[in-house]
């Protein structure tokens, strides 16, 4: 098994109650020639933990934090413009809490839980990770 210290939390930076699958984000990066969905794990609106790419596989999420992260994210992140907004439902939210601390358990080497957005120039995923979440 690969070394895993950090979960980092993504959007797919849709629309606001836009429900996305996971077989349409594999698709949009299938055509960046990715090999896979660059996330191990995608919750949609209802809440629903949906399966990305094999933890044991290193994830195309975030640029130089693959090899020993996780990646999870959330489906939204803008408002109907396309603006970055914080449109996590407590659904999501709870189902998020609830990955989070069911990976922690299950490697405990993870220390640190960051956003997208403190690991590169975007505004992903549309909050401060600390602010909602903990190990």
């Amino acid at each position: 098994m690969r070394p895993i210290d950090t979960i980092i939390v993504h959007c797919s930076a849709t629309p606001e109650g836009r429900d996305v699958s996971v077989s349409e984000i594999r698709k949009w990066h299938k055509a960046r020639g990715w090999s896979d969905i660059g996330y191990h794990f995608v919750i949609t609106l209802d809440g629903t933990m949906n399966v990305g790419r094999p933890i044991e596989k290193i994830g195309a999420h975030a640029k130089g934090y693959n090899r020993k992260s996780i990646g999870i994210c959330y489906i939204g992140g803008t408002n109907s413009e396309g603006n970055p907004k914080d449109t996590l439902t407590e659904t999501q939210e709870a189902a998020m809490q609830a990955l989070i601390l069911e990976l922690k358990k299950s490697y405990p080497t993870i220390k640190k839980l960051i956003g997208h957005n403190e690991v590169s120039s975007k505004a992903c995923p549309s909050f401060k990770v600390s602010d909602k979440f903990t190990l």
